[in-house]
């Protein structure tokens, strides 16, 4: 149930809200977790745009974009986390309508601490987590 934050320079995407659900569905899909509204419900991206001046490389140039994904502790294996990376990125660059932003979209991946992933007024362990799932799963 990763959330995933997205910064950029104001005008970088024309459709914010279908590159949100972009990504949220490419790493959704790559976690390979059930398709329970647990997960579709709570596997959410944010959008955030910046001024252009709120944004800087050592030589001044703003055309960048962050991409930061949290995951409860474990979420992703080492080929997951070089597929989101992939995913994220080519992603990023077609909602941009611009090839070469792949050069410059860099992607974070963090993880909550173990009980650190809030959800339903509750701060879960992963094994809370994992024992909701199955209680979703098993409900139907």
């Amino acid at each position: 149930m990763p959330m995933i934050d997205v910064y950029a320079t104001a005008g970088t995407f024309t459709d914010k809200h279908q590159l949100a659900i972009d990504l949220a569905t490419a790493v959704k899909e790559i976690e390979k977790v059930p398709d329970i509204a647990m997960f579709r419900k709570n596997t959410a991206a944010f959008v955030h745009e910046l001024p252009e001046d709120a944004i800087a490389n050592l030589d001044g140039e703003s055309a960048y974009v962050r991409v930061q994904v949290l995951t409860n502790a474990g979420a992703l294996n080492r080929e997951q986390q070089l597929e989101v990376v992939q995913r994220l990125t080519a992603v990023v660059a077609s909602a941009g309508g611009d090839p070469s932003l792949a050069e410059r979209t860099w992607v974070l991946l963090t993880e909550a601490p173990e009980g650190g992933w809030g959800l339903w007024g509750h701060a879960h362990t992963n094994g809370e987590l994992v024992q909701a799932a199955r209680q979703a799963l098993a409900q139907g």
